[in-house]
């Protein structure tokens, strides 16, 4: 670790010394989502983009790079540095029945999902492999055919499993007919993230493979809840999302929030991990100025950075639903400015 030394001296020669170790932290990556999982290459062009976020169901033949995706390897392959979200949420198969099919040689069937989850009043819930079935291995084909394809990808990613778990239970799920609320659901689910990711260091990764686990970080319970010292000594990163949905959002007080219970509550293994923003927002019905609000956050990464706990060393701006730029364009230059701004230089 570098050291420097400092020695001063007073007016009656008598000197004090002092030494500090320190260290050149690299620049923050700035990052980027477009809907759909849809091809950001004319988003990036011109930016200091360096980070991407990805979304896919297990339940999808097609997890790495994604179906028909050629811009995905090119990325990676230039130095990108890729958040895959694996979800044990169903989308991305032609229906929710039973999948039979060969990996490697080996063939596996894996039932229906028995899980419901995100269970608010008066929508659809949602259909995930429940945890269970995941502790039983009845999933293990998923797992299978995600790592063959991952092996073949030709860069390494971080697996961040579950988009937002907080979001995912906040009203209970239910599986195979049992009804579990929020603090079960918690319990439950880091059971099955300890299991894959057990699951998939047990079989060989690609040199590089990092691991976190999915959070909204908008309630300092379930967050408490869902990053046990046991299973952050598993994982790389701490992981939230940061909105700007209220006028009274600052950039901030939204990325300190969940830093804070961060500090507060979780043990020194989880606070020696490194954060990353997977989903970072400002909605416009709040701000029309999406710009002027965008151009605080460098300073607001910053600062929480100069402070004690764990460092963000990547935000990626989640362009969909609150987070859509409006106009676009406006939007993107907004985002290329702050990127060429300090901590992300």
């Amino acid at each position: 670790m570098p050291r420097v030394t400092v020695t001063v001296r007073d007016r009656g020669g008598q000197t004090a010394t002092a030494i500090a170790d320190y260290t050149v932290a690299p620049p923050v990556l700035g990052g980027y989502y477009l809907a759909g999982n849809a091809d950001p290459t004319a988003d990036l062009a011109g930016g200091n983009f360096r980070s991407l976020t990805q979304y896919r169901s297990l339940a999808d033949g097609y997890v790495f790079p994604g179906y028909n995706n050629t811009w995905l390897p090119v990325l990676g392959r230039n130095g990108f540095a890729i958040n895959m979200v694996l979800e044990l949420k169903h989308y991305g198969a032609p229906s929710t029945g039973p999948q039979t099919f060969t990996v490697d040689g080996v063939g596996y069937t894996v039932p229906a999902p028995a899980m419901t989850i995100q269970q608010r009043p008066g929508t659809t819930w949602p259909k995930a492999y429940g945890y269970g079935q995941v502790l039983a291995g009845l999933c293990d084909g998923l797992l299978a055919r995600a790592l063959s394809q991952y092996r073949t990808l030709g860069f390494p990613v971080n697996i961040q499993l579950a988009s937002e778990l907080d979001t995912d239970h906040e009203f209970g799920t239910t599986e195979s007919g049992v009804a579990y609320n929020w603090a079960d659901s918690d319990a439950r689910a880091v059971q099955a993230v300890t299991y894959i990711v057990n699951w998939f260091k047990a079989r060989g990764l690609p040199a590089g493979t990092t691991f976190s686990v999915g959070s909204g970080g908008f309630d300092r319970a379930a967050w408490q809840r869902t990053h046990p010292e046991a299973l952050m000594a598993k994982l790389d990163f701490l992981q939230w999302n940061v909105y700007a949905t209220d006028p009274s959002h600052t950039a901030l007080g939204r990325f300190r929030r969940t830093k804070d219970w961060a500090v507060a509550d979780l043990g020194p293994v989880a606070l020696s991990r490194p954060v990353l923003i997977a989903e970072w927002g400002v909605r416009k019905a709040e701000f029309p100025d999406q710009g002027a609000w965008i151009a605080t956050v460098p300073a607001a990464i910053a600062q929480l950075n100069a402070e004690r706990g764990p460092r963000i060393v990547r935000t990626n701006y989640f362009n969909s639903g609150w987070g859509t730029l409006t106009p676009k364009d406006t939007g993107l230059a907004a985002l290329r400015a702050a990127y060429a701004t300090r901590p992300y230089v």
